[in-house]
């Protein structure tokens, strides 16, 4: 019922002939609201519930355990029919023929026949054994019975009771009676029992192999962060790809594909496998899919490795554990370990570990080195770890540029005889010079090398950090030639390649670290000219390939793929200085950090085993020459000289100027004279009278130039 509120109300306005006068106003209350309909509200609460997290476990657990009973009755059919059958012999068959291994497919096809005749064998028997099993009753009950009467007529002589003679068969019926009770009793409950003892047998086979759909296995299981790598995981990731000629393979084969697999090793941080692919899939198709196969082993495509192994058609898995590369792996033993020494010749610098934890160490001696990357990933002080260990050999020479001029290279004043340290074009002009004072030293020791085979020389290693600065250098020198570029005429280029062809035999060595590298910051034969050549993370697959080479790049080398600035120091290198697992052409190393303070110990401890090193922060210059003036005077009253000898008469004559001369800066002098060699019974030579009038025509046009 609804009430009614009476309200009082005060008129403020009298009217004109009486006082004012309070009226009563009758107001209704609002109406209530229309009750909600009672589908609705089940509606609701039937949503709710179905979205309840409890809801959920609730129907994931029925799911659960009522598939884990389908499916193990499934499992437990295969298992029966395999045993029965030759479906086992035959799906190993067809996977070997599909991995086109047909010796092994020939060997089950011998078992599988041998499996059908001892099957017929068997049923052969069995047509025959319900006689032989009579015969057998018949023979055994008479001489059973006949038993039982004579152990009765024993007994009964003993006894002297003629009764006995039946007791050893009256108690055989006794027996068989007992035993017809006993089974009438337990029959009844077995038959109510059985069936759910046969479920419960089923259930356990499926909760075992975890025979369930994802969604519906418990939380911890479920999860799939970082689960083993096991055969079947490797074979449906591998399945999943997206190659369909692998996909259909692995469906025809018998096995689903195990025959694939060679078994799973532990290999330091992860596992590895090796994966024999089937006709008609090649390697690279599986190399190409590396992210995707990463995601299907449930890992980051930076936790798994694809290599080529030596086996045909094989690729080499690794596999990280899940989050073990994000972790660091320790100092490095020049730090931990003060009274470390080394040996150029025989030892090998520790430089970090590769993927299975295992250290990795490379061999310095009679190697030039390359390690490329981009900027700020840790290339100076991969390099700068393996030049600190070289320093703990007190016959090592060090002369280093550093074009960066950060001072990451500051520890080395007083252990360097060269120190350069700058970015600017000067700074690449005394780079520049130090190389070809490289050159210099090396020609001088392969021509001593020449006349005593048996000399032994200190090891004398060059650096240039940042060599990318002097490759693009705009500067010329005053004879137009320029410092950077790679022309024949660019002198950096030059000295380089000159270190690279002959230096190594003599002990000169050239170390470099170039960032970002293109075709021209980093020159194809400069690349090429490196034993050791190491990558850091870079931008693009063809940048992998200036960096290590073609060969390691298709061989599984993936620097590209590595992360900018989460991969830091960590390395891919080709080289024959550092153990590679066999048939591999690359291998990626996790470099130990080594920090400026704890550098600056390691320098220290260097050059307490010195006597003291005197570094020159700048190259000194000689004075100035005049080529073609040194010409003239070596080739004195002959008519022709050859050109080599002419090379080696100016060496002779000032070794810091043309000691590291060839024949093309003596034609490039020679033809901007206007006296160019020219052949002669078939060799190059230069000849005086030309020479002679090239500097009387330069003179005469430096007088009528000074007297304008």
């Amino acid at each position: 019922m609804t009430e009614n509120v009476v309200h009082l109300h005060k008129n403020t306005d009298p009217p004109a002939d009486s006082a004012a006068v309070t009226t009563l106003t009758v107001v209704p209350d609002p109406a209530p609201p229309a009750p909600v309909p009672l589908w609705v509200r089940s509606g609701r609460a039937l949503k709710t519930a179905v979205t309840h997290e409890r809801t959920r476990t609730a129907a994931r657990a029925v799911a659960r355990h009522g598939l884990y009973t389908f499916n193990g009755g499934r499992i437990v059919a295969r298992r029966t029919w395999d045993g029965r059958t030759g479906a086992r012999y035959e799906r190993m068959l067809r996977a070997a023929e599909a991995a086109g291994n047909y010796e092994v497919a020939q060997e089950w096809e011998e078992r599988l026949q041998r499996f059908r005749e001892a099957r017929h064998r068997r049923r052969m028997d069995l047509l025959h054994s319900p006689v032989d099993a009579a015969k057998g009753a018949l023979v055994g009950t008479g001489m059973g019975i006949g038993g039982l009467v004579v152990l009765g007529v024993v007994m009964a002589i003993a006894n002297k009771d003629v009764a006995d003679v039946i007791t050893p068969i009256s108690a055989v019926i006794e027996f068989i009676a007992l035993m017809i009770t006993i089974v009438q009793v337990v029959w009844g409950p077995l038959i109510s029992v059985g069936p759910f003892l046969a479920l419960l047998a089923l259930w356990s086979v499926g909760r075992k192999q975890q025979a369930a759909p994802n969604w519906a296995l418990p939380a911890n299981v479920r999860s799939s962060e970082g689960e083993p790598i096991t055969p079947s995981i490797v074979v449906k990731a591998l399945r999943d790809l997206g190659i369909p000629a692998l996909r259909k393979a692995i469906q025809e084969m018998g096995d689903a594909g195990a025959s694939m697999l060679s078994p799973i090793t532990i290999a330091g941080c992860g596992v590895e496998v090796d994966v024999t692919l089937p006709s008609g899939v090649s390697t690279i198709e599986v190399q190409n899919k590396r992210r995707k196969l990463a995601e299907n082993l449930t890992r980051h495509e930076h936790e798994v490795f694809i290599t080529i192994p030596e086996a045909a058609r094989t690729v080499r898995l690794w596999v990280a554990d899940s989050g073990a590369l994000d972790e660091p792996i320790g100092p490095s033993p020049l730090v931990t370990d003060e009274t470390l020494t080394a040996n150029y010749k025989t030892g090998k610098a520790p430089w970090g570990q590769d993927l299975r934890g295992d250290a990795a160490a490379l061999s310095l001696y009679q190697r030039h080195l390359l390690i490329t990357g981009l900027s700020n990933q840790g290339k100076t002080a991969a390099v700068r770890s393996l030049a600190l260990w070289a320093a703990l050999d007190k016959t090592v020479e060090f002369r280093i540029a550093d074009l960066k001029g950060a001072g990451d290279w500051a520890m080395f004043d007083g252990l360097a005889t060269v120190l350069i340290q700058g970015p600017t074009d000067d700074h690449v002009i005394q780079a520049t010079e130090m190389v070809e004072g490289l050159v210099a030293e090396m020609e001088r020791r392969v021509e001593q090398r020449r006349r005593d085979p048996s000399t032994v020389f200190t090891p004398l290693i060059g650096i240039v950090d940042e060599a990318q600065v002097a490759f693009m250098c705009p500067a010329k020198d005053e004879d137009k030639r320029p410092y950077g570029g790679s022309k024949a005429t660019s002198r950096y280029f030059m000295a380089v390649r000159k270190v690279h062809n002959q230096g190594r035999v003599v002990d000169v060595l050239l170390w470099e670290g170039t960032q970002d590298p293109t075709d021209e910051n980093l020159p194809k034969l400069v690349r090429e000219g490196a034993h050791t050549r190491a990558s850091l993370v870079v931008g693009t697959e063809s940048q992998a390939k200036m960096a290590l080479g073609d060969k390691a790049v298709n061989g599984g080398a993936a620097p590209h793929l590595l992360r900018q600035g989460l991969d830091k120091g960590t390395l891919v290198v080709a080289s024959d200085g550092i153990a590679i697992p066999a048939g591999q052409a690359s291998i990626t190393v996790r470099t130990h950090y080594i920090d400026d303070d704890e550098a600056k110990a390691i320098a220290d401890r260097a050059k307490a085993l010195r006597d003291g090193v005197t570094t020159l922060h700048a190259i000194e210059r000689g004075e100035e020459r005049d080529p073609l003036a040194d010409i003239a005077s070596v080739l004195g009253t002959d008519a022709r000289v050859r050109t080599q000898e002419v090379i080696n008469r100016l060496a002779a004559l000032n070794a810091d100027a043309y000691g590291g001369w060839s024949f093309l800066d003596l034609k490039r002098v020679l033809d901007d004279a206007g006296a160019e060699p020219y052949k002669s019974d078939g060799r190059m030579v230069v000849a005086r009278d030309r020479v002679t009038q090239a500097l009387a025509n330069r003179d005469g046009e430096d007088s009528a130039s000074a007297s304008e």
